[in-house]
């Protein structure tokens, strides 16, 4: 029997959509969205910016995250700055709205972007970077098998304080080990 690699208990990976740009853009009204999403300047964005987003490229490979339930957008998962000779790409996600957040639906997003990334683009390593007071994403990356590697000390301001970046990964057979 064959796995469907794009569906998970709750959650699936698709394709954009016609309506996407609409919810995604609102999301960045969302200033606690925006500056976990994002080490830039927090700015909502307009639609326009969105349309393009998601388009396919040989070095990204984009999902929307839809509820399985109600088909319902949520968020983004994506496999980008993939270097193919080295077998290695870095992660970025984002759950839209505060109401989803917190639910679970990140670590299912990462175990299905993950066995993505190792079984069908046959990666050995994903790697990351998240900013430290995103605690959250913190612990959901360690949860599907990340390891913290380094960090970039005061690489963010906000709000008058300086936070570092953490840079964290995960080798195909340590997920191996821990999910298969």
């Amino acid at each position: 029997m064959t796995t469907n690699i794009f569906r998970g208990q709750t959650l699936k990976l698709t394709a954009k959509r016609e309506g996407d740009t609409e919810i995604i853009a609102s999301w960045d009204e969302d200033p606690e969205y925006l500056r976990n999403v994002d080490t830039d300047i927090a700015i909502p964005r307009p639609v326009e910016h969105f349309e393009g987003e998601g388009d396919p490229g040989s070095n990204s490979f984009y999902f929307r995250l839809r509820t399985i339930e109600d088909d319902r957008l949520i968020g983004f998962i994506v496999i980008h700055s993939i270097e193919w000779n080295n077998r290695a790409g870095m992660l970025a996600m984002g759950i839209g709205s505060a109401n989803d957040r917190g639910k679970g639906y990140g670590s299912e997003a990462l175990q299905l972007i993950l066995r993505y990334a190792f079984h069908e683009l046959n990666l050995s390593r994903v790697g990351l970077d998240v900013i430290e007071y995103n605690e959250r994403g913190i612990r959901a990356y360690q949860k599907a098998g990340f390891q913290i590697e380094g960090r970039i000390r005061q690489a963010v301001h906000r709000d008058g304080k300086i936070y570092d970046r953490i840079n964290m990964g995960i080798l195909r057979s340590e997920w191996e080990e821990i999910f298969l």
